[in-house]
C-alpha cells in the first residue's frame, strides 16, 4: 500500500473545509495511514462465502400485532383539560404564531 502523502491530506481538509496546521496534516497522514491499512486487512480476510452483515445475528421485529382496544372519548380525554376547543386540547399561543 503507498503512503498517504500530506498533500492528499491537505486536499481532502480542503474539501472539507478545514484548516489544519502542517503539524496536523502530518499527524493524520499517519493516522489515515494506519486506518487504511486496518481496512486492507480486513478485506483480506473476508471471505466470498460470508455474506456482509450489519449485526452478528439474527434481528427479529418483535412488535406486537395492531389490534384496536376500546380508548378514552374525546369527551374523557379532555375532562381535565384546562381548556379545549373542537375536541382538542387548548394551549397557549407560541412563537408569534397565528391562530
Amino acid at each position: 500500500m503507498s503512503r498517504i502523502s500530506n498533500e492528499e491530506v491537505a486536499r481532502i481538509a480542503h474539501l472539507a473545509r478545514l484548516e489544519l496546521s502542517a503539524n496536523e496534516i502530518a499527524e493524520l497522514a499517519g493516522e489515515m495511514e494506519a486506518i487504511l491499512g486496518a481496512v486492507a486487512r480486513v478485506q483480506e480476510a473476508a471471505k466470498s462465502d460470508v455474506v456482509p452483515t450489519s449485526h452478528p445475528l439474527a434481528l427479529v421485529n418483535v412488535t406486537r400485532p395492531d389490534v384496536v382496544r376500546p380508548s378514552l372519548t374525546p369527551e374523557s380525554a379532555l375532562s381535565g383539560a384546562p381548556a379545549s376547543e373542537e375536541n382538542r386540547f387548548r394551549v397557549p399561543q407560541i412563537l408569534g404564531e397565528e391562530a
